[in-house]
């Protein structure tokens, strides 16, 4: 499979298997939550164990929801990418439904 089929595939997964569709992401993620959960499985093992002043994690800093949702792959770069993708196209799904209800 391609990159695009790939994330494509991980959209759907998200979709079916963990409930996280258009209702979900338009009620609950108005905070750049993807975003910023695509960011963290897009960073690389090394940057996510980078401390700020007060001793946080890059990770830490940045990922957005409980912990118990946060699901690494860190043997597996291409599955990791492929969520940070799925991540932003739910993401530009979202602004696209809220720019139709807004005109």
């Amino acid at each position: 499979m391609t990159g695009i089929e790939r994330i494509a595939a991980e959209r759907k997964r998200q979709i079916k298997e963990e409930g996280w569709g258009a209702w979900h992401d338009d009620s609950e993620n108005k905070d750049d939550e993807l975003v910023k959960a695509a960011i963290c499985y897009a960073m690389p093992e090394w940057l996510r164990k980078i401390t700020d002043e007060y001793g946080n994690t890059e990770l830490e800093d940045t990922w957005p929801w409980d912990w118990k949702w946060w699901k690494p792959t860190p043997d597996n770069r291409i599955r990791e990418l492929e969520k940070a993708g799925a991540l932003i196209a739910a993401e530009i799904d979202r602004l696209i439904r809220l720019e139709d209800k807004e005109k």
